[in-house]
């Protein structure tokens, strides 16, 4: 079932809003705060993974935890656009581990990726790896963070259709 024909109604948007919260709580605890039944908690968000509205569930893990203190917005740009030119480099990037996420994105660069690396010698040894090595990426253009002052991987449910 494709998640955009399954209808949403307040209760489905309150488990939404509570999971994005907390993913690990009980679906004992899920059913309190959401005013429901464990039954109906249980039924609902089985059917809420099954059509794919809720695609996983994860926990999210500080990347200064694991020495990946520094975090680039690196634009991508290739000589050649042609749809297996594009796919070969986007399946490279998505297997880089230091590549968080990976967006073809028009108009102007074809990639923007995020991504997570330790130091400056780990970036230049990624920036080997993924771009000087293929002969097919033109332009490379990275911007550091400084500061991350926002990190929200959640959707607004409140606002859904």
């Amino acid at each position: 079932m494709n998640h955009q024909t399954v209808p949403l109604d307040e209760v489905d948007l309150r488990l939404l809003g509570l999971l994005q919260d907390d993913a690990s709580r009980s679906n004992l605890a899920l059913a309190e705060a959401a005013h429901v039944s464990p039954a109906t908690a249980m039924r609902r968000v089985r059917r809420l993974v099954e059509s794919g509205v809720i695609e996983r569930q994860v926990a999210i893990v500080s990347p200064a935890a694991f020495d990946r203190g520094l975090t680039s917005v690196v634009e991508v740009s290739l000589d050649h656009q042609a749809a297996e030119r594009l796919s070969a480099f986007e399946a490279r990037a998505a297997a880089e581990p230091a590549v968080q996420q990976c967006y073809r994105v028009s108009p102007g660069p074809d990639f923007v990726l995020i991504v997570w690396v330790s130091d400056m010698a780990a970036y230049h040894a990624l920036v080997q790896r993924l771009f000087t090595e293929d002969a097919n990426v033109r332009n490379v253009k990275s911007y550091f963070s400084t500061r991350r002052a926002k990190f929200e991987p959640r959707i607004d449910v409140k606002s859904s259709p």
